[in-house]
């Protein structure tokens, strides 16, 4: 009698454990990235500026989530590649043909990586990046 409430404990155990691993996953299998807008989905949906893209798939990135000073407040900050463009406005004028991706950081991770004055989080398109000719 024990041996089966064992069997029956294992399955059920297995049963839940791979419940929670395919919890959260998109139904290609692979995990969803809710910070992450992806080139694809740029195509998908026709958009022609990344504001667009932005505003329609996650319009809670352009918003600052509260106060951080009130001497000098900051905004969200967008950075294409490596360089900083600007507030949130910088994005009505990134064009969605050499998009790759665009990824959203919450302020405590993006402080932490591009330091103070990012406490509102940090909206970084990253583009295609010409690879200069060789002059061979």
């Amino acid at each position: 009698m024990r041996l089966a409430y064992s069997k029956v404990a294992v399955f059920f155990a297995l049963v839940s454990s791979f419940a929670c691993t395919t919890a959260g996953r998109s139904a290609a299998g692979g995990r969803v990235d809710r910070e992450l807008i992806t080139h694809e989905q740029i195509e998908q949906n026709h958009f022609t500026t990344a504001y667009e893209a932005v505003e329609s798939l996650h319009s809670n990135w352009l918003r600052a989530k509260g106060t951080d000073s009130f001497a000098t407040p900051t905004e969200v900050v967008v950075y294409v590649n490596a360089n900083r463009v600007g507030g949130v406005d910088a994005l009505k004028n990134i064009a969605v043909q050499t998009i790759t991706s665009i990824r959203h950081f919450d302020g405590l991770t993006a402080s932490a990586r591009w330091g103070v004055g990012h406490g509102q989080g940090v909206i970084l398109v990253t583009t295609l990046v010409a690879v200069p000719a060789n002059p061979s």
